[in-house]
């Protein structure tokens, strides 16, 4: 049950992430996005940092509540 609430975490942590990143770069342009490698890694990483944390909360949750 740990695996599934996880995975859960992960995909739901992944989606806030997305909606997160869709508010931020609203103003960035396409061009900005294609090229500026800093722009890529900060916000690619900011992503996988939303799904790991939406992971480990969940798995948290799950310790705390029924472990």
């Amino acid at each position: 049950m740990v695996y599934v609430l996880g995975a859960i975490g992960f995909i739901g942590g992944f989606v806030f992430g997305q909606m997160l990143l869709f508010f931020m770069l609203r103003n960035v342009s396409k061009e900005d996005l294609l090229n500026d490698p800093y722009i890529k890694w900060k916000y690619g990483l900011t992503n996988w940092a939303c799904a790991i944390l939406g992971a480990y909360s969940f798995v948290a949750m799950y310790g705390r509540f029924f472990g």
